[in-house]
């Protein structure tokens, strides 16, 4: 896979961190892709412009065919694409990164397959582990959980904003605040020095998410504009 041009973290890492879960987003019964790609283009219309695909359940074939699709409308918006786990998929599907949990491939493994230009970020739940990430090459940092949340089973107890304000004075990467992050809290979550907030089941459930991603992203500027 040829090198790429490099992404500059700081820049690109920020604000609406939408994180796109068939488990959030399709019906029982219903069409398995179409909602996923409706779901997609809405986001992306409505301004989103950072986008992880998340699946925990579909077996690689589909997880590829899914990835490829969202890489290419992603790149079509200008968004930057990553995939959750998988970086065999991120990098064939040509993502522009890969999100790796505690469990997955360790960093520096991850950082030899990866092209030059490639995200890699790290999920994280303390100051060691965001330290760590940080000197093994991070790109940027996940860190949580922040509130408590439904759309992980195995979700840790929260931990609150405060997580978030020690881990950013830590750390000189990009943190993204993880878990349970609606538009309700997500000034509290701002206000304590995330760079970026994920979302999965306040921007993705039901109808609305081109409305619920400009809501987000009108929250964001109004929190970081110079006052």
């Amino acid at each position: 896979m040829s090198a790429r041009p490099a992404i500059d973290a700081f820049r690109r890492i920020r604000g609406l961190y939408g994180i796109l879960d068939p488990s959030v987003v399709i019906r029982a019964g219903a069409d398995s892709e179409e909602p996923l790609d409706r779901a997609l283009s809405e986001a992306l219309a409505g301004g989103c412009r950072l986008i992880q695909y998340r699946d925990k359940v579909a077996y690689p074939r589909l997880l590829l065919s899914r990835a490829r699709r969202f890489a290419s409308a992603c790149r079509a918006a200008g968004a930057l694409f990553l995939v959750n786990d998988r970086i065999d998929v991120a990098l064939l599907s040509e993502a522009d990164g890969c999100h790796l949990g505690q469990e997955d491939l360790p960093l520096p493994a991850a950082r030899r397959i990866a092209p030059k230009g490639f995200l890699l970020g790290v999920s994280t739940h303390s100051v060691p582990e965001a330290r760590r990430a940080q000197e093994d090459g991070a790109d940027y940092i996940g860190v949580g959980a922040i509130f408590r949340t439904m759309s992980k089973g195995d979700a840790l107890e929260p931990r609150g904003t405060k997580l978030i304000a020690e881990v950013t004075g830590a750390v000189s990467i990009p943190a993204v605040a993880i878990s349970g992050i609606t538009r309700v809290n997500v000034r509290e979550v701002i206000r304590a020095g995330a760079s970026a907030f994920a979302v999965i089941s306040d921007l993705f459930t039901g109808t609305g998410v081109r409305e619920r991603t400009g809501e987000f992203i009108r929250i964001w500027e109004s929190e970081t504009s110079p006052r």
